[in-house]
């Protein structure tokens, strides 16, 4: 390219480092710096076009001198003249040493990342494309864990991935890292959830040292054989993976066994997913109240903030004993941290606009990842990306599920539930709940209902006291209407309240119909349950065992919970410590 068609090295499009090489018929991975540039060509002197010697424009050779200006080797094979398929047309006079301007193919190449978290696709359309992303589907191993996951990734619903790092001395360089001879316990899990609308995300960490109850799980052997391997009852939750046999399908059932929550995949990784992530990226920042010496992890940090990457970040996040009291737990809180600002990093503008590291991303990625058989493939894990980067980082959150010291053991060393919180955590996380404020994506519906809304909420509202209601179960989980009935009573207010069985049939979305006259009272519930003026139906009143009229709430499959707002944009949550994605903090 001459120097009035060449742009400048950082104008290249990251989506054209794939070029066609003419000698192999191949496509090349082309990347600026580092790749070769053709070099600028010299002053040409056209030759006249009938003397019978080739102009160096139809890549031919005046004999002397190279198609770049460079000076022919005396004795060395001069190539053919390459034919045209077609007459040019003459150009302009003074402009023939210029090449015509190069047209964009049909065929670009595109190069996506998908974040939130995960950077693992590297796209390129077109036959280059299609090799590199079979070359990358070859980084990535699968493991079959059967029913233990769900059997494909759908985008149109929330999902749960188990996210797995394992203390497997494994790969070159680890050989100074975790425990020797370890078959590759769950040294680090946390539960993903991604809401289905995609405002919002959980980032549920597990504690290697929690008390649970491993079930029988089934294995697939690599001659294709199955085999149950027994469960153990009470003990840590990190042999739930690596001990007599038992791979990540086993750690997904221990999880729905402890918590109700299924996971649909998993991804695991070994220590060298932090060494190469980080380095692909050139660092994560990171921040310490205290100056860092651990002789057991080797992290050395002045106190404030700091960059990480290779070992060092590896050495941060396995570090026990600079933090809090020297627990697991308070590592924990630390890698929440890393995981944040590793998280930013990836969807920074740096990270987005070049090649190198988004190619770096792909690979390192792709290679540190172990995952279940239908994510398996580089097309899939892109879809799960893009689902992920739909995700703001604010309204990811980072928490622990909660617990206590074990009371079974004279000087705790392990951890058991906390009763009633770590269940409220679950039972937010099951239905679909933030735990952050996010913005709810309006429905269409609504946009239609919106005057009826407005005029079934606004007006006045009677006292709780004042309201009678009964309450029918339609659909929700068996006991959902007393349980209801006793938050309205008890907490509400609502002691004209009254539980009045199952429906005649289910339904989907939870009603309330009152009678014209009852309509303050209707506005009262309403704002109580969070219900919508959709689920308001004005109508007629029936009469209760008193012989007094009273409204009809009936509980619907949408039903979340006693307490919970039907409409929770923003319900209150369990008051557990928690930390979100944007936040820069500074471990302690």
């Amino acid at each position: 390219m001459d120097a009035q068609g060449r742009g400048r090295a950082d104008d290249v499009d990251p989506a054209d480092q794939w070029v066609l090489n003419p000698r192999t018929g191949e496509y090349e991975l082309r990347l600026p710096p580092s790749a070769p540039q053709s070099p600028v060509p010299g002053p040409r002197r056209p030759a006249p076009r009938d003397s019978g010697t080739p102009s160096p424009d139809d890549g031919g050779t005046t004999g002397t001198t190279g198609t770049a200006g460079r000076t022919a080797t005396p004795g060395r094979e001069v190539p053919p003249q390459r034919r045209r398929r077609s007459a040019p047309e003459e150009p302009a006079p003074g402009r023939r040493g210029r090449r015509p301007a190069k047209k964009k193919s049909k065929g670009r190449k595109a190069l996506l990342w998908g974040g939130g978290g995960t950077a693992f696709v590297v796209l390129a359309a077109g036959v280059g494309g299609y090799l590199y992303l079979k070359h990358l589907e070859g980084n990535v191993t699968t493991t079959d864990v059967g029913s233990a996951g769900s059997s494909s990734f759908k985008k149109d619903e929330a999902f749960n991935i188990l996210i797995i790092g394992t203390d497997k001395r494994t790969g070159e360089g680890n050989e100074g890292y975790g425990d020797k001879g370890s078959v590759g316990h769950a040294d680090t899990t946390i539960l993903l959830h991604v809401a289905e609308d995609r405002s919002n995300a959980t980032a549920l960490s597990i504690p290697r040292d929690l008390i649970v109850d491993i079930p029988d799980c089934e294995v697939t052997q690599e001659d294709g054989s199955k085999e149950i391997i027994p469960g153990d009852q009470d003990v840590r939750f990190n042999r739930s993976l690596g001990e007599g046999g038992r791979n990540a399908g086993c750690t997904m059932r221990t999880v729905k066994e402890a918590t109700g929550i299924k996971p649909d995949h998993f991804m695991m990784a070994d220590f060298n997913a932090v060494k190469t992530l980080t380095t692909a990226v050139d660092g994560v920042d990171v921040c310490v109240e205290h100056a860092v010496n651990d002789p057991k992890s080797h992290l050395q940090l002045p106190a404030g903030e700091s960059k990480v990457e290779g070992e060092q970040a590896l050495a941060f996040v396995r570090t026990r004993h600079a933090f809090g009291n020297e627990g697991d737990l308070d590592r924990i809180k630390v890698q929440q941290q890393f995981l944040g600002s590793l998280m930013r990093k990836m969807a920074s503008s740096d990270t987005l606009t070049s090649p190198t590291k988004l190619l770096k991303l792909a690979e390192a990625a792709t290679k540190a990842l172990t995952v279940d058989k239908p994510i398996g493939n580089v097309g899939t894990l892109k879809d799960i990306a893009l689902e992920l980067k739909k995700v703001p980082t604010k309204n990811i959150t980072f928490m622990t599920v909660p617990v206590i010291d074990n009371p079974d053991e004279p000087k705790p060393v392990t951890v058991v539930l906390k009763p009633g919180t770590a269940e409220q955590v679950f039972n937010t996380i099951r239905n679909d709940i933030s735990f952050t404020e996010v913005e709810k994506k309006e429905k269409a519906e609504k946009k239609k209902e919106a005057a009826a809304v407005a005029a079934r909420l606004e007006g006045a509202k009677s006292d709780p006291s004042e309201v009678r209601v009964r309450i029918l179960n339609g659909g929700a989980p068996a006991g959902s209407a007393q349980q209801e009935l006793n938050y309205l009573q008890t907490t509400a207010g609502v002691t004209k309240s009254e539980n009045a069985g199952n429906a005649d049939a289910e339904i989907a979305k939870t009603t309330l119909e009152y009678a014209p006259d009852q309509a303050a009272q209707a506005r009262a519930l309403a704002e109580i349950l969070g219900l919508s003026g959709a689920a308001m139906k004005p109508g007629e009143s029936v009469t209760n065992a008193q012989g007094l009229p009273t409204m009809t709430l009936t509980l619907g499959k949408d039903f979340k919970g006693a307490g919970i707002k039907l409409d929770a944009t923003s319900v209150k949550t369990p008051d557990v410590d928690k930390t979100t994605a944007d936040q820069k903090l500074c471990a302690s």
